[in-house]
C-alpha cells in the first residue's frame, strides 16, 4: 500500500503578483517545504503540478519529486488537481490514495499531515480533510475509489471542496497546531 504526495503548485498567483512556485521563506523554497512535508509523513513519490513559469519553477523542485506540467493550467485549480490525480493513478494499482496540499501553505505542520493519514487501513476508500478553526483547508487524503468521480466534478478554479462536502469527508481538525493560512498576497 502507498500513499502518493500531491503539490498542487501550477497557478500564476495573480493575487501575490508572480507565481507562488517561485517563492520561498528564509531562503527555502515553499516547493522544497512542501515536498519534505510529505516525504516526512511517508508520502512517495511526491508529484509537483507545475504551470505558470514552469522552467524557473522546475529548478525548485527537490529532485526526490516528480514534475507534472499542467496544460491548461490557465483554466484554474481543477486542471491541476485533475491532471495530479491522473498522474498519480499511471503510478499504478499499488497506490492506495493520494495527500494533497497546497505550495502556499509554507507554514504547514508534519502533525497535520499525520492526523490526516491516519492509519493505513481503508485508506482507498478514506476521504480526509483538515480543518482549522472551523474552516476546510489542507491537507486533504482522497482514497483512490474517489479519483475518476472527483474528476468528473472538477471545472475552473475551485478544487475538492464540494466533492469533499458532498460526499462526507472526515474533518480532521488541525487547530491546535497552526500553519494551515495559505498565502494570498505579500501582506
Amino acid at each position: 500500500m502507498s500513499v502518493v504526495g500531491l503539490v498542487l503548485a501550477a497557478g500564476g498567483g495573480r493575487r501575490m503578483g508572480r507565481p507562488k512556485a517561485l517563492l520561498d521563506s528564509d531562503g527555502e523554497s515553499w516547493l522544497g517545504l512542501a515536498v519534505s512535508l510529505l516525504e516526512r509523513a511517508g508520502c512517495g513519490p511526491v508529484l509537483v503540478t507545475l504551470g505558470a513559469e514552469a522552467d524557473a519553477a522546475r529548478l525548485l523542485v527537490p529532485p526526490t519529486a516528480r514534475v507534472v506540467e499542467v496544460a491548461g493550467w490557465e483554466r484554474g485549480m481543477s486542471e491541476s488537481l485533475r491532471q495530479g490525480l491522473d498522474a498519480a493513478e499511471r503510478l499504478g494499482p499499488e497506490t492506495d490514495a493520494v495527500v494533497i496540499t497546497l505550495v502556499d501553505l509554507p507554514a504547514l505542520r508534519d502533525g497535520a499531515v499525520a492526523r490526516v493519514l491516519g492509519s493505513a487501513e481503508g485508506r482507498r476508500d478514506a476521504l480526509r480533510q483538515a480543518s482549522y478553526d472551523g474552516r476546510p483547508g489542507h491537507p486533504v487524503l482522497v482514497g483512490r475509489a474517489h479519483w475518476a468521480r472527483l474528476r468528473a466534478t472538477l471545472g475552473g478554479d475551485t478544487g475538492a471542496r464540494d466533492y469533499l462536502r458532498a460526499h462526507g469527508a472526515d474533518v480532521i481538525d488541525c487547530t491546535d497546531l497552526g500553519g494551515g493560512e495559505d498565502i494570498d498576497s505579500r501582506e
